[in-house]
Order: structure tokens, then sequence, then C-alpha cells
């Protein structure tokens, strides 16, 4: 009786089902949504490009939901899928997009060419980006739809080239959001606050864990609301609309992560925020600031 109780609870934590997938994007900084070959009610493990990739089931398939890289050359990839002592691959295949360019302005040279001493302390808080990027927690339903952290015009989008006053820097690896400074910065979805710091370039920033790979930045705030281990709510505040790191004025950059590769956070909003987005954002296009 006790191990027939014991499987069943097992069987029942397994199945248990995503809501809602995020919009399939299989091109470089998009993901991509791939059907598990399996009937197996226990969740495999699946690694793309050595990183263990979010696996959520959808119905009676489990899916293997994919970080794509902006540097991933178009073609067939694959994933190593694993169950308990066996272990396959699983091809995908990816596409191409063409991203547009950005050039800013900024009077703060030292945002563009920082000072040896500058340089030390990016170094070291490139180490501490890194790991909260890499973090893995285990949830078996993670959230994969997102609202938006703070309402505004989008003034900048993901996978730009950038420019800071001529010269090319890191292709964008968010979304900005324009507010004014003190704006309520809102947990999208919910997590668990990882981190929180002031760096060089992001300025006053929060990270959020939302589960299997599954990470959230947000830079530039004004104030910090919430500590490291905090649980938080959807729509709960972490922070507020600032303008501190390498900004030419008040928004928000907002990150998301997904195996430790930055995609475009839009894909989580929902095909619905998504056009009201854009056309909100199209209505009111505008030379705007980053």
């Amino acid at each position: 009786m006790r191990r027939w109780l014991a499987l069943w609870l097992l069987f029942a934590v397994s199945v248990v089902v995503a809501d809602e997938l995020p919009r399939a994007a299989p091109f470089p900084g998009g993901l991509a949504v791939v059907a598990l070959d399996t009937t197996s009610p226990v969740a495999p493990q699946a690694y793309f490009q050595n990183e263990r990739v979010m696996v959520v089931r959808r119905g009676e398939t489990w899916h293997a939901l994919v970080g794509l890289p902006l540097a991933l050359p178009a073609g067939e990839h694959e994933l190593v899928v694993r169950e308990g002592a066996v272990e396959r691959r699983q091809r995908f295949t990816v596409g191409t997009k063409e991203y547009g360019v950005q050039r800013i302005t900024l009077r703060n040279k030292r945002m563009v060419n920082p000072h040896p001493e500058d340089l030390k302390r990016i170094a070291e808080e490139a180490t501490t980006i890194r790991a909260a990027f890499r973090r893995w927690s285990d949830v078996p339903t993670p959230p994969l739809s997102f609202a938006l952290p703070v309402e505004g015009p989008i003034s900048g989008v993901f996978g730009t080239r950038r420019f800071f006053n001529e010269q090319e820097r890191q292709p964008h690896s968010g979304v900005d959001i324009a507010a004014p400074r003190g704006t309520p910065v809102r947990a999208p979805a919910p997590g668990v606050v990882i981190a929180v710091g002031d760096y060089f370039f992001n300025g006053l920033t929060v990270f959020l864990d939302h589960g299997q790979g599954l990470i959230s930045m947000y830079n530039h705030l004004d104030r910090i609301a919430v500590e490291p281990g905090a649980r938080v709510e959807r729509g709960e505040v972490i922070g507020a609309v600032g303008a501190t790191g390498r900004v030419t004025g008040p928004h928000l950059h907002w990150t998301v992560s997904l195996n430790n590769v930055r995609v475009d956070p839009l894909l989580f909003v929902g095909e619905d925020l998504a056009r009201s987005v854009a056309h909100r954002n199209e209505a009111g296009k505008s030379d705007r600031k980053p």
C-alpha cells in the first residue's frame, strides 16, 4: 500500500501541466519549443550546449523550452535528452532573424570607455551576474506567462546592435521600457529574489529566479524594495524606475534568461499583450532614449 501511494504521488507530481507555453521563436535570440519523443510520466532531463534546459508538460507531451543565443548559427541543432541511464539526441531547426541598429550618445564617456579601476569593478560584478544567470532550481511548473513589469512605451527592443558614441558594443540583451523616475516596478511572475546590487553598467539591479533556469533581471532602478531570499508574487513591487548605471534617462531595462541564454522578454507576455505593446509603441513612436 505504501509503495503504491509513493508511486502515485510521484506520478501526480510528474504530470503537472504547464498552463501556457511561451511563443515559439526558433531563431537566434528566441526560443525553441521542442516536443520530446517520450511517453514517460516522469520528466526527462534535456541539455543544450551543456546547459540544462526547462522541461514542462502540455497535454500528454513533454516539451523542452530552449533559449537560443544571439550568436547561434541557423541550421540543425540537437538536444541531449536523458531518461534515467538512457541518453539520446533529438534534433531541431533554427532559422534566421535580422535585428536593427541603435545609436546612443552618452555624455559620461566612462560608460563607453571605462577607466582601469572601473574595469576591475566590472570584472568582479560580471562574476556575480554570471552566477545569477546560471542558477537552476527544480520547480515543477515554472511560470511561463509574464505581465509587463512596468507600464510605458518600449524605448529599446531586444537584439539590436548597439553603438555608444559610435563605438559598437554587445547587442541589446533585453527590453527597455520608458517610464518616469519612481514608477513602481512589479514582478511579472512569481519568483525568488536571488541577488540585488549596484553595478557599474546596470545600476541598481534585482534578479528573480522563476525556476528551471528562467531568470529575470531589472536594471537602472532608483530604489530596491526587496531583499535576497524573498519570495515575490506576480504584481508585487520589487523597486522603482530610475536612471542609475549606463543610461540617458529614466527607464527600466528588463532581461529574461533561459538556460543561461538571454532571450526576448516579450516572448513570455502572451500574444495579445505583445500585440497591444507593439500597437501602442507604433502609435507613439518617437526618438525615445533608452
